[in-house]
């Protein structure tokens, strides 16, 4: 038998229970020089929370917050009939088929001409498309990042977003794992964690090597139906249902006891736990039946297009609000992504904008109007941008050379538009920011080195860190 089981059976009970931790902490300090965290931030935080909004497949960068009047004054034309022609990459231009012929000697992809209007926003006067203007009431609120750059050119680049890594590189914990990871609990009857919204197989786990207690718990805005297993299957009466869990509690702590470095049963431990609290508190979140009419049509509930949404966003303000830490959001998830505008850019873009623009615009006043804003980092982001080129009759295909994305609150400045890209779009020419510089910034508003996270033999890349973005931090 085991020295530490042989141990802890002597004393079972609460005694038992103790010494079992006592020695689990015991022995992971005689094998490696290595602590988990805390839970305390690493130095005085900015945020304390997340809301992670992402839209799958692929917002245009240039019909929404990175417009290029140049694309319709060059429309139709190839880049070699362009002034651009001497300040363009012609490995890149071949990779994006915007200088490889066809069959009959002919360049496939010209310049497309921009599909939507655009205006001046704010103080600032930062330029944004006509398909977002709840959002662009706030831009003064907004950082947009304009030279973002990724690597991987199909929508594994979802995962690559969230994680830092190519999708051929393995599996890696997400940006919402590290900090699920890395930080404290705010509230022990709801997590820490969540995810709203479809996510497809190859993003659909957080914790990877971090453990499964990392993942995000998956949520649906039903207050009759939030959760997987959230509700027994027949009536319980309160007590005969505490006393089930007191039992289960029992026991899965004797089995903790044998197997204390089990990663998968500490998971499951804490999941049962925490479930058994969550299925008070989950309903009440997700029930908006004390919201006024004015909060909900705010977030477009009252309109068919933006509904679903707007209860998602919502529901992520009231989660804020009883202090969930990381709220993960995915917009027309399944499949590449609903935003994945091969053809007919201008129907999808226009349709899907109608059903984001104003729930944001709405989250984004309802936070500030309740004081969260200032303790909430608000993202929005996409996996890549869209070709300056055309792609068919009227779609743009996968870019990765530049793209945008945007964040509010949370110490982040306000009314700026960081790095920009080339005149039509093209490559992120200045100030360039892979996507962890993302994860960088945000982690440092919540006061989290994350090489004070690194755990024994994950010894990460440079680039897996990042860096934060100095010039949009206030």
């Amino acid at each position: 038998m085991p020295r530490r089981t042989f141990l802890a059976d002597m004393g079972m009970g609460f005694t038992g229970l103790a010494l079992g931790a006592m020695l689990q902490n015991e022995a992971r300090a005689n094998d490696v020089a290595w602590a988990p965290p805390d839970g305390l931030p690493h130095f005085a935080p900015k945020a304390k929370n997340v809301i992670w909004l992402f839209m799958n497949g692929g917002v245009s960068h240039l019909e929404s917050f990175d417009p290029k009047p140049m694309l319709t004054k060059y429309a139709g034309k190839t880049i070699a009939e362009t002034p651009f022609a001497s300040t363009q990459d012609p490995k890149k231009l071949a990779i994006e088929r915007l200088v490889v012929p066809d069959a009959n000697g002919n360049q496939r992809n010209k310049l497309f001409p921009l599909q939507v209007g655009y205006k001046k926003h704010g103080q600032s006067g930062i330029e944004i498309s006509d398909w977002f203007p709840h959002t662009a009431r706030h831009v003064d609120k907004l950082a947009i990042v304009r030279s973002m750059w990724t690597t991987d050119s199909n929508h594994g680049a979802q995962t690559q977003f969230h994680s830092g890594r190519h999708q051929n590189d393995g599996d890696f914990p997400t940006l919402g794992a590290w900090v699920h990871y890395g930080l404290g609990s705010l509230n022990d009857n709801l997590p820490q964690f969540i995810s709203i919204g479809t996510r497809e197989y190859w993003n659909k786990k957080d914790g990877h090597y971090l453990g499964p207690a990392h993942d995000a718990v998956p949520l649906r805005i039903d207050p009759k139906n939030p959760l997987d297993f959230g509700s027994p299957e027949s009536p319980f009466q309160k007590e005969a249902q505490e006393t089930g869990f007191e039992l289960i509690e029992k026991l899965n702590r004797l089995r903790g006891v044998e197997y204390p470095n089990d990663p998968a049963l500490a998971a499951r431990v804490a999941s049962y736990e925490l479930a058994y609290r969550m299925q008070r508190s989950v309903p009440e979140v997700v029930d908006f039946s004390n919201e006024t009419a004015e909060t909900k049509a705010l977030y477009g509930l009252d309109l068919p297009h933006s509904r679903d949404f707007g209860m998602q966003l919502l529901a992520a303000r009231r989660l804020v609000e009883r202090g969930v830490r990381f709220i993960q959001i995915q917009h027309g998830g399944g499949g590449a992504g609903a935003w994945d505008a091969h053809s007919s850019l201008k129907a999808n873009h226009s349709q899907l904008a109608l059903a984001v623009d104003q729930p944001v615009g709405g989250l984004l006043e309802d936070l500030n109007r309740r004081g969260l804003l200032d303790e909430t980092i608000v993202i929005f982001a996409s996996e890549f941008g869209r070709t300056p080129g055309t792609q068919g009759a009227d779609g743009r295909d996968h870019h990765i050379f530049g793209f945008s994305v945007w964040m509010a609150g949370g110490g982040i400045k306000g009314g700026i538009a960081h790095g920009a890209t080339d005149e039509i779009g093209f490559h992120a020419s200045e100030n360039r920011h892979y996507v962890t510089d993302i994860h960088a910034t945000i982690l440092h508003q919540l006061g989290l080195d994350s090489r004070k996270l690194e755990i024994p033999g994950r010894k990460r890349l440079e680039i897996d860190h990042g860096t934060p973005i100095q010039a949009i931090i206030a």
